[in-house]
């Protein structure tokens, strides 16, 4: 057995320690430790979560890259049909890390009621359409199906359902001005709402209305197989550049690509900086935890002045003692660690099951919970991290142990 583990060992099964004067600061500096793991957890969970929940949402109504025709100019309308007769379409081969292509359409209307009316941007889906990101965000009612004849099913969000005064089962008119010719008699459309959704996300709640395609297609004279664009969605979304820099390589010179940190490019640096802000706490904690633990070892390092002594009459070198209590400040470096995983890691957890903790203001953050989620990668990073941190930290201190001579420690009392 290594000679300095047998004598950390020692000291840290010896009872003696437990009623020292160092027994209650060693306790302070694994709180602290346990204490800052947690914070650190809480913190790298909520700032993961919520950057992922904000991606889902404007992921399901955008797509991760959206591929259209150069003169739309970025227009929220469709305006310039793309083909569906596209290397690309339906099953997209000639990119890698692909996971779903889908052909939409938009077009602008106004809903009108008896009471009152409401602009609104129709978005037209096939049977194509991805439904799976929105059953989490279906509150009310079913997802409309439009596999077979063209019906007039649509999927409308319950804010936008509450101001027209409007349930699911209710038929309602909609008018849709023609983008070539404004002044010509618009189209009206009558659907029934099949469904209700709320994803929280308010600037989305109040716009779009989902409605089968083939209206869309009808309205603006368009042929079966031309749509507003396509939405592509990726299996990673943090290779979501280098996808968008491929598809648009790949794809015709008359195409443009947008991916959705650059359409939403403000969401995604206010995100951004949650990266930062969890870096600051990690780094706070890190230093509070490690002064702590620097006081507890300086603490056990005056307490047993007399055995280092001892141990450098018999010959031990110094580095050879230091080792000794630096074992011992892994161990309760350890302790800390374990209760600050066991705490932490479970808070996530019944956080995660039932959601107990709200935002105030769910408007500000686009969702009412507060969101957590956390890799294994990220637990193990992290835990190594603090770790040998708080080595490094003790490495100095432990310095003072060079100063002592046996003469005088044997004599101390």
């Amino acid at each position: 057995m290594n000679f300095e583990y047998f004598i950390a060992k020692r000291l840290i099964k010896g009872a003696e320690h437990k009623f020292s004067i160092s027994a209650p600061i060693i306790k302070i500096a694994i709180a602290a430790i346990a204490l800052g793991i947690i914070m650190m957890l809480i913190a790298i969970a909520t700032a993961a979560g919520l950057q992922n929940k904000i991606r889902e949402k404007i992921t399901a109504f955008n797509g991760h890259i959206q591929i259209y025709n150069y003169d739309n100019n970025n227009s929220e309308v469709s305006v310039v049909p793309v083909s569906t007769k596209q290397e690309f379409y339906p099953d997209f081969n000639i990119v890698e890390g692909i996971a779903h292509v889908q052909a939409v359409a938009m077009k602008g209307g106004v809903i009108r009621t008896e009471e009152t009316f409401e602009g609104v941007i129709a978005k037209g889906v096939g049977t194509d359409y991805n439904w799976e990101v929105f059953k989490e965000y279906l509150v009310e009612g079913k997802l409309p199906n439009y596999a077979g004849e063209l019906n007039n099913e649509v999927l409308m969000s319950r804010r936008m359902s509450s101001r027209l005064k409007l349930r699911t089962d209710d038929s309602f008119s909609t008018i849709f001005f023609k983008d070539e010719n404004p002044d010509q008699i618009p189209n009206q459309r009558k659907f029934t709402i099949v469904g209700l959704y709320d994803s929280g996300y308010e600037d989305f709640d109040e716009l779009y209305l989902f409605t089968d395609i083939r209206h869309i297609q009808r309205m603006n004279k368009w042929k079966a197989d031309e749509v507003g664009n396509f939405e592509v969605f990726l299996n990673d979304f943090n290779e979501i550049d280098q996808k968008s820099n491929a598809i648009y390589g790949k794809t015709l010179s008359t195409l443009d690509t947008q991916n959705i940190k650059n359409k939403y490019s403000k969401i995604f640096e206010w995100i951004g900086l949650f990266d930062f802000n969890v870096a600051g706490i990690i780094g706070i904690m890190v230093i509070v935890g490690g002064i702590n633990m620097i006081t507890a070892l300086l603490v056990l390092i005056l307490e047993r002045t007399q055995m280092i002594g001892v141990l450098k009459a018999l010959g031990s070198a110094d580095w050879s003692i230091r080792k000794v209590f630096l074992y011992n400040a892994v161990y309760l470096i350890g302790i800390g660690l374990l209760w600050g995983n066991v705490i932490g890691l479970g808070f996530i957890w019944l956080q995660h099951k039932f959601r107990f903790f709200k935002f105030p203001n769910s408007e500000e953050y686009y969702i009412d919970y507060i969101p957590v989620q956390i890799s294994g990668l990220a637990i193990l990073v992290l835990n190594i991290g603090v770790l040998l941190l708080c080595l490094l930290m003790l490495l100095l201190p432990s310095y003072i142990i060079t100063k002592i001579t046996p003469v005088k420690a044997i004599k101390f009392e």
